[in-house]
């Protein structure tokens, strides 16, 4: 095991995202001194189905982190965080990867998180009206692990679920392949599978939806050992492990958060002290983290167990320990099916944001408003359905004022209407967080979409909210890093290496009193 922490000391954080694996070295004050990324692979063999690999993922994770420990005195390293979507990956009595599919292709052992080939099985879940439904918003979606796990028994029962003794969260199934232990995440147990951490497993729920030999051999399929986020795992990195990501047996390993988590704990807490914000000598229960990817995911903190409909939660413990999580969220960002319309090769080689965003500066010129700009065009986000908190997976999206112009200014301003759009989407998801009982006053954002100015000022806008970006952008690679940090024993508790000196910058105002005043735009 590592001796006692230096000053130079370092942690290692690894981010496995939809398409990709990101890794960065972070110092003890919150520093992001390298970063690395990998691409991973994707197979879409009919529509709603999407499958990974799980040994493409672990290589990813490998080599993006031997990139940012390159030149590093391994010594350094005290830990190690993984965070990663909440896809279900599937092996078998030897660890050894199981289909997932009707091909039997054994390498495609992942049903990602954005699979939607359960929608069935997700709907007779929620009719059974079992008591677990109360801490996922009533409704069971199809991007959760039961629904899944039932279609695989049904649809692929001799090829998978038979041969199958092993159902990971990829989270788990990463501190898994680090350290040998089958020890899970209370984040991804207490999140994505309905246990409960005061009272564990549920038998008749599962057997309530003919899923009863899970419950065999004390649950050993789905885990039987849990523990906090952040806990040390096993005995660290094997010698395997090590050798693979390039650093010292022994290294500790933090039990691990789905990625949207980790960027919540990457913003949540930190000092924001002399901005003049609402939050500002408030409880951390008076903000909301927003981590926008591929979708958005809205974390909300309170003191006390708040149920809203349609919302993910209340979870103990799943993010910050001591505190109940609530986690709305939009699935598949509908502006994505924008961009697809539009026809890159007008853009010269500029980022499309970047483009698109000056372009509509140009447009705006004789408007008061840029969000006037699309008075007369509508977009429904909801192309891959609607999470919270109308948790309606078989909703779709739809645009209303379409005409047979093709011009740039029309592509421009359906980027601008999807923008709206789903900003008016987490206006609905804090209103109904606070109808029950949430009092928020200001947004944190961290992902890959927080670094569009456009997208972050309409978030700003349509909720009437100040929107705060950290001056490190990478928040979510931060947060992984804080699981190595507190199993390295530096700290007592994920609370404590919340980099309080992180400087936070890039406050977005509400500007436009017209989207609060007159209600210009729907709310969805």
């Amino acid at each position: 095991m590592p001796g006692p922490p230096s000053v130079d000391c370092c942690y290692v954080g690894v981010d496995v995202g939809s398409c990709s694996v990101r890794a960065a070295l972070v110092t003890r004050d919150g520093c992001v001194k390298a970063t690395a990324e990998e691409p991973i692979a994707v197979w879409t063999p009919q529509p709603d189905h999407y499958e990974q690999s799980s040994a493409d993922i672990w290589r990813k994770c490998c080599s993006s982190v031997k990139k940012v420990t390159e030149g590093v005195e391994k010594d350094r390293v005290r830990g190690i965080g993984f965070d990663a979507t909440c896809s279900l990956v599937v092996l078998d009595q030897n660890f050894q990867p199981v289909a997932v599919n009707k091909d039997g292709v054994k390498e495609r052992n992942v049903v990602m998180w954005m699979d939607h080939r359960a929608l069935d099985q997700a709907s007779r879940v929620t009719a059974t009206g079992h008591s677990v439904l109360t801490s996922v918003g009533g409704v069971m979606s199809p991007e959760m692990q039961p629904p899944k796990l039932l279609w695989l028994k049904e649809n692929l029962r001799e090829s998978c679920w038979k041969e199958a003794a092993h159902f990971f969260d990829l989270p788990d199934f990463l501190s898994w392949k680090a350290t040998g232990s089958l020890t899970r995440s209370l984040c991804t147990l207490i999140c994505k599978w309905t246990y409960s951490p005061s009272e564990g497993w549920n038998d008749n729920f599962w057997t309530s939806i003919d899923l009863e030999d899970l419950v065999d051999n004390n649950h050993s399929k789905i885990g039987e050992q849990t523990c906090c986020p952040g806990s040390p795992v096993g005995g660290g990195l094997t010698r395997e492990a090590a050798a693979d990501l390039g650093l010292n047996p022994g290294t500790a390993v933090g039990a691990s958060l789905i990625d949207a988590h980790a960027g919540g704990l990457g913003v949540i807490g930190a000092d924001v002290s002399g901005h003049h914000l609402p939050c500002e000598n408030q409880p951390v229960t008076s903000r909301v983290a927003l981590i926008c990817g591929t979708s958005s995911c809205h974390m909300a903190v309170s003191q006390k167990p708040l149920f809203v409909p349609g919302v993910w939660g209340p979870y103990l413990s799943a993010m910050v320990p001591g505190l109940w999580l609530n986690e709305g969220g939009q699935s598949g960002l509908g502006f994505r099916w924008g961009l697809k319309v539009i026809n890159r090769e007008c853009f010269s080689g500029q980022h499309v944001h970047s483009f698109l965003n000056r372009y509509l500066e140009e447009l705006s010129k004789d408007k008061k408003h840029l969000d006037l700009l699309t008075n007369d065009l509508h977009v429904w986000p909801d192309f891959h359905g609607n999470r919270s908190p109308l948790a309606d997976q078989s909703l779709k999206g739809m645009v209303v004022g379409l005409s047979l112009s093709q011009t740039l200014d029309d592509l421009a301003l359906l980027y601008l209407a999807t923008l709206q759009a789903v900003a008016l989407g987490t206006r609905h998801v804090l209103d109904a967080m606070r109808e029950a009982g949430h009092d928020i006053t200001t947004l944190f954002l961290c992902g890959g979409l927080s670094k569009n100015p456009l997208f972050v000022q309409m978030h700003a806008n349509v909720t009437g909210l100040p929107v705060v970006l950290p001056a490190e952008r990478e928040a979510v690679l931060v947060g992984a890093a804080v699981l190595g940090a507190c199993a390295s024993c530096d700290y007592s508790s994920i609370q404590v290496p919340l980099f309080p000196l992180f400087p936070y910058i890039n406050i977005f105002r509400y500007s436009d009193a017209k989207w609060k005043k007159n209600n210009m735009k729907p709310i969805i």
